[in-house]
């Protein structure tokens, strides 16, 4: 009963899922019902009066205990499930101790029962069409880079009407930010697994989780700016046309390198490779359209409070990527980090070389 109760509570469809599932119910099993035969002789030392009153006080000190520590972030994060089973065990070890006295029988029935359903879950988890969470986490946070670059096209397509794409085509992608707004419990849930498993394919034992946690964060704020610039598509409140072409050149750079950069970062998470020249050439590039930016709104800034007036959407529209930029040169930064702890492959983007010679 035990190993088939097993194999279905612990059985997950990612390896990291299971893994944690199933070491947490072994490790507890093993500690409580160690414990549970310890505190049976302990109370039976107490006589046949004192058995019954020193198994309760165990029971509910040590239920306490384990179930207040679940309150800790920590030990919820990681632990939650075998703090459930430690209790559960404990109990029922404990208790049915003071009823049989082939308490040392069932809890060695019970524990290698449980390891059985537990190490068949686990082998055929890892071995039968594994599913990785830490592959799936790296994967999300490369998409979700991606999806910040096709937004950044599609905001130039809907703003300045030069662009060559069509509105349909801008339409839907300037908007794919959307969906990772809503990403952070599926990044933590992801993280906290692939934790959990073994070195795999190109994931070595030790493999840096953590820093995925601050590029997703770094993404979702980024992400959150976008909202800025698709309501200044949306809005009916448009800058003038002269100031608009004032700083359509720089603007267009602005965007259109930020988004180059941020798909030579997404490459570089997918292949695990280091494209930090080119990321970093983008960039460069982006700054120095934000000084041409600048010295485009010096030179058309308006003498009237009316003129200003109606020129607040256009820059609010511009700092607004000038903020992106920032974002992208951050987001570099960290996965730069990534890459040198996760040992990435130096790799020269050859559409670059002949620049750079």
């Amino acid at each position: 009963m035990w190993a088939i109760l097993t194999v279905v509570v612990v059985s997950e469809f990612t390896v990291g899922g299971t893994l944690s599932k199933g070491l947490n119910r072994a490790f507890a099993t093993l500690i409580a019902g160690a414990l549970g035969v310890g505190a049976v002789h302990l109370a039976r030392l107490c006589g046949h009066k004192g058995e019954p009153i020193v198994l309760g006080i165990l029971v509910f000190s040590l239920g306490s205990a384990v179930t207040f520590s679940r309150f800790f972030p920590r030990i919820k994060q990681r632990y939650d499930y075998g703090a459930l089973i430690f209790i559960l065990t404990f109990s029922m070890v404990a208790v049915s101790g003071y009823r049989t006295d082939e308490i040392l029988v069932i809890a060695y029935q019970r524990l290698s029962t449980i390891l059985i359903g537990g190490t068949i879950c686990i082998l055929v988890s890892i071995f039968v069409f594994p599913v990785w969470a830490g592959e799936d986490l790296h994967k999300l946070v490369a998409n979700n880079i991606i999806k910040l670059a096709n937004s950044l096209e599609g905001f130039e397509g809907e703003y300045f009407p030069s662009s060559e794409k069509t509105s349909k085509e801008t339409n839907s992608s300037v908007r794919e930010y959307k969906s990772i707004l809503t990403s952070e419990t599926t990044e933590d849930t992801l993280a906290n697994l692939a934790r959990w498993e073994p070195g795999h394919g190109r994931f070595r034992l030790r493999h840096p989780w953590t820093k995925y946690f601050k590029i997703a964060g770094l993404v979702r704020q980024c992400a959150i700016h976008f909202e800025v610039l698709n309501g200044c598509v949306l809005s009916d409140a448009k800058a003038p046309q002269d100031f608009i072409s004032k700083i359509l050149e720089p603007c267009s750079i602005m965007s259109r390198e930020a988004g180059e950069a941020l798909k030579a970062i997404a490459k570089s998470i997918k292949t695990m490779s280091r494209y930090h020249v080119c990321v970093n050439t983008h960039i460069k590039n982006s700054k120095n359209a934000i000084e041409n930016l600048r010295l485009a709104l010096k030179l058309s800034f308006p003498e009237t409070d009316k003129d200003l007036l109606e020129i607040i959407p256009g820059v609010t529209m511009a700092s607004t990527l000038i903020y992106i930029v920032n974002y992208v040169e951050k987001i570099s930064e960290a996965v730069e980090e990534l890459s040198v702890l996760a040992h990435f492959k130096e790799t020269l983007d050859p559409k670059l070389s002949p620049e750079l010679g």
